[in-house]
């Protein structure tokens, strides 16, 4: 029998180090133990967005710091993930656009703005200095004993920037750069533990940047050759993702993973037959290990009446479980928020927004369906101080998850009875952990106390 080298109780959770093995948890657990999520946005994911006018690129020194303000935001800082943590939000996303840390050196067009793409490729190599600063943002995140998403964010989606598309064309033509940069990526953080999770890739379009589901930017919004073809080439991108990391060994051997539907569509709604072509379409990638893949899709409803919006949260949940959660991996909203064109949203009908939102956060959290607000709660200026600019609709999303009562963080905690891990044995080859999972929230004294 082996025995175990180390039991850390700290401060916001559990630390378990193994003599010669680590157990990372299953996704299903994952999604559970994340909890409340949020967006780190427009910082790491800022790029220049259209090879007519790469403008970071011509005008900066092109520092990481220049990407991180470039949209508007200010540098990521411990303290300000740590007032995330402090107010029950226990997992962050990171986006990150790599394409333009690709490039070894910007080449421009007749000194215009204009990317010569011949001249300046992108290639297999990464700028040190802004890997370096994703780790560092990584590095924030985990130290506060938070979960951590990790993906690749902008080299997809509409902008003609944009590299990874879902055309089976373009997937044979970038399938040894997309696998090369995933393994580099894999093999920066494969010693990382079961807080790090990777998300292959963010919004991906067809090769006409068509919305809600493959060619609807087409012709008669529909082509069912190019849709399929989509959908082919989303279900190999998919895969190849999940076995250049698995190939990297370490951690990335059973570590959580990712993968978002075709634009990450959610197919809720009935005002077209495709709508749910994303979801039925989608596959769940083989994998050399059970219960460590998630789905992801996105979530930004247009409703009027607090009535429609809980009613389609309703619906939304039961068809993520029917046709995702059936396929045998958990889903994750990675990203929600009303519709820009809603007439309900932040500093619109706000008092209906921020009671949808605390509904959100309650029917997710019920059906095991995790969810990351996309920014709000604190951008621009507050997060340099750091704090919350949107205070209300915070309260509206640790009610929904915590109840009325709010998040208590438990220091102090010598009433629950938190058995002590005794040991670990192999049996027939497989390792195995003789402790009970005391992760969970628990209801003392009318506080509700988390444990990590």
């Amino acid at each position: 029998m082996k025995r175990l080298l180390t039991i850390l109780i700290i401060l916001q959770g559990w630390t378990q180090l193994w003599a010669d093995g680590y157990d990372i948890e299953s996704a299903t657990d994952a999604v559970r133990n994340m909890r409340l999520g949020w967006n780190l946005g427009n910082t790491l994911d800022s790029n220049s967005g259209d090879v007519d006018n790469m403008w970071i690129e011509r005008w900066t020194s092109r520092t990481p710091t220049d990407y991180e303000k470039a949209w508007g935001q200010v540098p990521t800082t411990q303290e300000l993930v740590n007032m995330m943590r402090d107010a029950g939000i226990n997992a962050i996303r990171v986006p990150v656009t790599w394409y333009p840390h690709m490039v070894k050196t910007w080449v421009m067009i007749d000194n215009s703005t204009t990317w010569n793409q011949e001249k300046a490729p992108i290639v297999q190599y990464m700028n040190a200095a802004w890997m370096r600063r994703v780790k560092q943002t990584v590095d924030y995140i985990i130290n506060a004993g938070m979960y951590c998403v990790l993906n690749v964010h902008h080299d997809t989606g509409a902008a003609n920037t944009a590299w990874i598309r879902a055309s089976m064309d373009n997937y044979n033509r970038n399938r040894e750069l997309y696998e090369w940069l995933w393994t580099r990526i894999a093999e920066e953080f494969k010693d990382y533990d079961e807080h790090l999770i990777f998300e292959g890739y963010n919004e991906m379009l067809d090769e006409k940047g068509s919305w809600c589901f493959a060619t609807f930017s087409y012709p008669g919004n529909y082509n069912a050759d190019a849709a399929n073809d989509a959908y082919d080439a989303i279900n190999h991108y998919a895969q190849s993702f999940v076995s250049a990391v698995r190939a990297t060994g370490g951690n990335n051997a059973m570590r959580n993973l990712m993968v978002n539907t075709y634009a990450a569509s959610n197919g809720d709604g009935n005002w077209n037959t495709h709508l749910k072509d994303p979801l039925t379409k989608m596959k769940l990638p083989a994998d050399s290990v059970e219960d460590h893949l998630m789905f992801q899709v996105h979530y930004y409803p247009n409703f009027k009446t607090l009535a429609e919006g809980k009613s389609s949260v309703n619906s939304l949940c039961s068809l993520l479980k029917s046709r995702l959660v059936s396929k045998g991996a958990p889903v994750v909203i990675g990203e929600w928020g009303a519709a820009e064109d809603s007439q309900v949203g932040y500093g619109k009908q706000n008092d209906i927004f921020l009671q949808w939102a605390k509904y959100f956060v309650s029917r997710t959290k019920a059906n095991d369906i995790g969810t990351f607000l996309w920014m709000g709660l604190s951008d621009g200026n507050a997060r340099s101080v750091p704090e919350f600019s949107q205070p209300d609709l915070l309260d509206a999303i640790v009610k929904g998850f915590y109840g009325d009562e709010g998040y208590i963080s438990a220091i102090e905690k010598p009433e629950l009875n938190i058995p002590a891990i005794e040991s670990v044995y192999t049996l027939n080859g497989t390792r195995i952990y003789s402790h009970p999972h005391p992760h969970g929230i628990y209801i003392q004294g009318g506080k509700t106390i988390v444990i990590k």
